[in-house]
């Protein structure tokens, strides 16, 4: 068993950025803060904190800190439950959800839950769920349909995309068609070395693998920007460009040639009973936006 002190230290140290923060905090002294983590590490036979400003946390500092807030979040749900003041100190909800889904439909969920603190990780959906493998997040938006080790999943249905450029970057790169030449000579636009999005609608159309010249540029509205000055094509969520889609400020590459992602909803069990208004605030948010799942 942890110490629920020590915990409690480790979560602070980690959510305010250093010992003197943490100690602050909970109204101790810093030198009581070490002694905690001294003794959390001496019980783990790890090192938890990485010093610096702001401090970070290794791999277990993680794991045991995401557990502090585990039990801190369980606790508020059971003092709602039997009627008893909840504790003063709010929990910390960590989320992994893919920067189009924060663009275009997930935030209103998290009206859901008015009384925690968000910890969002953007990360890629093909991605994001390694952070539950690795107890890092309590739930996530993913694109694995298949629930995760010690997680139940709810399909949410698929996020459509179209590939797009301005009028003039489409003339310029496109005058003689969608193909794999002009697809291999044409810039376009990649969130980060994880997206594949740009390279699989390529893909498609090319009928074999390519790999565009591209631009790096982690933003969702950044795309939108980038692509209406003409910087390069890319895939857009349908919802984010429908306007600049209408007035012809952005062009289909090809018509009718959506790209769909499926995305899941997948949530650690041990925290599922107290994170249930935010999964259905979830499942209604992606059903007013998302394709109907399959």
């Amino acid at each position: 068993m942890f110490d629920p002190a020590r915990l409690q230290a480790l979560a602070a140290i980690l959510r305010h950025g250093s010992f003197e923060a943490a100690a602050q905090k909970l109204g101790v002294t810093p030198s009581a803060i070490s002694q905690r983590i001294r003794a959390l590490e001496d019980q783990v036979g790890a090192p938890l904190i990485q010093r610096g400003q702001p401090c970070q946390a290794t791999p277990a500092g993680a794991r045991l800190a995401r557990h502090a807030e585990d039990m801190r979040l369980l606790e508020r749900s059971v003092a709602q439950d039997i009627g008893t003041p909840p504790p003063d100190a709010r929990p910390v909800v960590r989320l992994a959800v893919n920067a189009d889904s924060l663009a275009t439909w997930f935030v209103p969920a998290l009206r859901a839950l008015p009384d925690v603190l968000f910890d969002l990780v953007v990360e890629d959906e093909d991605h994001s769920g390694d952070w539950l493998r690795r107890g890092q997040v309590q739930a996530a938006v993913t694109s694995h349909g298949t629930p995760i080790a010690g997680c139940d999943a709810y399909p949410l249905g698929s996020l459509r995309f179209v590939a797009a450029a301005s009028p003039e970057f489409a003339r310029h790169w496109f005058a003689s068609g969608v193909n794999e030449e002009t697809l291999s000579r044409a810039p376009t636009l990649t969130f980060n070395h994880k997206d594949r999005l740009q390279a699989e609608w390529a893909c498609a159309q090319a009928g074999r693998r390519i790999e565009p010249p591209t631009h790096y540029l982690p933003l969702t509205q950044g795309f939108v920007d980038a692509a209406l000055a003409g910087l390069g094509w890319a895939l857009h969520p349908v919802s984010l460009v429908r306007g600049h889609l209408a007035t012809g400020r952005l062009v289909p590459l090809v018509p009718d040639a959506p790209l769909d992602r499926a995305l899941t909803w997948q949530v650690g069990r041990l925290t599922a009973g107290a994170l249930a208004p935010l999964t259905q605030a979830v499942r209604k948010a992606a059903a007013a936006t998302l394709q109907a799942p399959k």
